[in-house]
């Protein structure tokens, strides 16, 4: 079966160097909402999905998501005995490939196969800081930060020996420094920024290390490869829970996209993307890093002493 393209075209990402001005609620001029369905079976389909599209209704809402619109996309087979699962919910604002069953034996199967481990999927990250690790294991907990402390954050997870096991791999894929403007970085992550020139007359762009990381989560826990890769001192680029502080998220709630949170999040949404799906040996689907995230890639400098 030729495969299709959602038929809701809304626009595309803003590039890097738009002013704040342009932006609206969420940091883009105007929101992702297409998604791009890059292979179908009678069985299944796989999408890649865009940042901001909800994967799946969370509250009653007019709010689009990939659920709702791929619900009208398949309205023909879903009047034939056929549905929409989504085997891999992705966040809101993390892209890439998700898997979805069109008949209740193909949900079943792909289940059991999320089950045994044999649904394996890999993630692309850009994070702070260059890690001094080429290749990471994490093998730390998770559980919801609020049934051990208090959180500002209902959702927000945490490691603890209570949780539930989540392994993640990580591998280092590229080292970068950029110039993030002119108020410099988040304090705690401020300490490869350069100080004042030797003339005391003018100061330099902050620059800052950062790094392409490749993530293979073992286990499906909420927030997982966010959780790892925050728990070792590289947060996710944009994450408004687990980066600079967990009050920008509050403030994203309450004020939507900001000037200050452009400042310390450096990007409208975090820079997660689902970049591989496979099941086995048999069957598998790449997705390329999304323009948002690629150019603020291209925008660094490789670091010559760490990557040729």
């Amino acid at each position: 079966m030729p495969a299709r393209s959602s038929q809701r075209i809304e626009g595309s990402a803003s590039l890097p160097g738009l002013r704040f001005a342009e932006c609206n609620r969420d940091g883009y001029a105007t929101l992702m909402r297409d998604f791009k369905i890059i292979d179908e079976t009678n069985d299944y389909l796989v999408v890649d999905k865009p940042p901001f599209l909800l994967t799946h209704p969370t509250k009653p809402s007019a709010q689009p998501t990939l659920w709702g619109e791929l619900r009208k996309l398949l309205a023909f087979e879903i009047a034939n005995s056929g549905q929409v699962s989504i085997i891999n919910r992705l966040d809101r604002e993390t892209s890439g490939l998700v898997l979805v069953a069109k008949t209740n034996a193909a949900a079943g199967r792909f289940g059991l196969l999320m089950q045994r481990g044999r649904l394996h999927k890999e993630y692309l990250a850009i994070v702070w800081g260059s890690p001094e690790w080429k290749e990471k294991m994490v093998d730390a907990p998770i559980d919801r930060q609020g049934k051990h402390r208090q959180s500002a954050i209902w959702l927000k997870q945490a490691i603890h020996p209570a949780g539930a096991a989540a392994r993640t791999q990580f591998w280092v894929e590229r080292r970068f420094v950029r110039s993030i403007g002119r108020d410099g970085p988040p304090e705690q992550f401020a300490s490869s920024a350069p100080g004042s020139e030797p003339n005391g007359r003018c100061r330099t762009l902050p620059i800052m290390e950062f790094s392409l990381i490749r993530a293979v989560p073992l286990t499906g826990r909420t927030h997982q490869i966010r959780v790892h890769l925050s728990s070792l001192g590289h947060a996710i680029v944009g994450d408004k829970i687990y980066g600079p502080n967990e009050r920008l998220y509050l403030e994203f709630i309450e004020n939507g996209w900001t000037a200050t949170l452009d400042r310390q999040l450096l990007l409208p949404r975090q820079a997660l993307h689902s970049a591989k799906l496979a099941i086995d040996d048999d069957r598998g689907w790449t997705s390329a890093l999304p323009v948002d995230l690629a150019e603020w890639c291209r925008g660094g400098c490789p670091q010559p002493q760490i990557c040729s």
